[in-house]
């Protein structure tokens, strides 16, 4: 009877660490072609750009984002692959993808015939704009507060006057404006819309348009940043910008001015007001943000790092946010109203009541709860990712 020949472990152990090397090699073949291929797409999406701009069409347009999205996951199920780690990957490349095609959209020799005059366009906000209005072809000057006493001839005679400067001197910028060309269409872009739309309606006769991004001036283009618009005056006149901004790829919600406003004192007030006490009480604590940051779960560092982001910004900003509508304080007064409350549960110890509470809440947010749980999973992911 014939026995195996024992196997030597030492050669097991070279042959295991060979394959290895060579699995490691084939790894890394592959990531090169991956490279390439990313490469090849860009260049592709560079001349969609280039073809986008001289077409008109807009740099987001949601249907094929989403069928793009849906085929990858159908080929990722079919491959025997996690459909969400290819959609994770199409949509990383897919936002690069946006920006290599605006960078693109400004090779592309375009003319148009309307005169734009931007209050404020060497603000961050205000030269974003001033950049895209080039980018389409639009002739556009630029106003600052040191100009105003020979801009006159400037602002009669445009076509599109956009007022991009702080809030807190948003409405005394617009009641200079009372010479404009009456087919003239007047815009402001702050964050508040109810006063500054008054104010333009007040002091321009013709077309009055209120927006509101809702983002800040570091991002590099508008692909699916969503803008609030508010109608002024004459809607119909200012058609061709608001068609202008889904070209430029923005999302736009539509509200009326007080609507807007009494949604801002949750959406941006409250929340900034609140982040700014969290922040403050930390520092009044005197927390080491090295060890909480070194214990945190990575739910817990996310809403940290959105902390920590407000205070990376212009204080100023954030003040003029916060301070810009005094009808806000009752909103934060009722908040605390509703801290203090659930202090009052947790003194007294009453479980039962703040479970109640609990699901009553839970029960508001109703399949919301569901969808912002598995966004905030994807969220989640991303951060334990990236952290270090």
């Amino acid at each position: 009877m014939n026995k195996d020949k024992p196997v030597d472990q030492n050669d097991a152990l070279k042959q295991a660490k060979a394959d290895f090397a060579q699995v490691r090699n084939e790894i890394d073949s592959v990531d090169q072609q991956l490279v390439d291929l990313i490469a090849q797409r860009q260049q592709l999406t560079a001349k969609v750009g280039v073809l986008k701009a001289t077409l008109d069409l807009p740099l987001y347009v949601p249907e094929r984002e989403q069928a793009l999205i849906a085929k990858n996951r159908e080929l990722a199920r079919q491959s025997d692959i996690s459909p969400d780690l290819v959609e994770d990957v199409i949509r990383r490349i897919m936002r690069d993808s946006y920006a290599n095609q605006d960078r693109t959209r400004s090779q592309v020799s375009l003319s148009q015939s309307k005169r734009v005059v931007v209050i404020g366009g060497r603000g961050q906000l205000g030269s974003l704009f001033v950049r895209l209005f080039k980018q389409s072809g639009y002739p556009v000057e630029v106003v600052e507060k040191d100009d105003w006493d020979t801009s006159d001839e400037l602002l009669s005679k445009a076509e599109m006057v956009m007022v991009a400067v702080p809030i807190r001197i948003t409405n005394s910028v617009i009641k200079k404006l009372t010479k404009l060309n009456k087919d003239c269409l007047l815009v402001d872009i702050t964050s508040i819309k109810d006063a500054p739309v008054k104010s333009m309606l007040n002091s321009h006769c013709g077309p009055v348009l209120g927006l509101h991004p809702m983002f800040g001036p570091g991002i590099e283009n508008l692909a699916k940043q969503t803008i609030v618009v508010c109608q002024g005056r004459d809607a119909d006149k200012s058609k061709w910008f608001v068609e202008l901004l889904k070209t430029w790829g923005a999302k736009l919600a539509l509200v009326n001015s007080e609507q807007h406003d009494r949604l801002m004192a949750i959406v941006q007030v409250l929340r900034h007001f609140s982040t700014v006490a969290y922040g403050y009480h930390l520092k009044e604590e005197n927390i080491d943000l090295d060890k909480v940051l070194e214990l945190s779960s990575p739910i817990y560092r996310l809403e940290l790092i959105m902390v920590g982001r407000l205070f990376a910004q212009d204080s100023e900003l954030y003040s003029d946010i916060i301070f810009s509508n005094k009808e806000n304080i009752p909103m934060i007064k009722r908040f605390l109203e509703r801290l203090l409350t659930l202090l009052q549960m947790l003194e007294s110890e009453d479980k039962q009541a703040f479970a109640q509470l609990f699901n009553d809440v839970s029960h508001w947010f109703g399949e919301h709860s569901d969808e912002f749980l598995q966004e905030s999973n994807l969220l989640l992911a991303k951060a334990s990712d990236i952290r270090t």
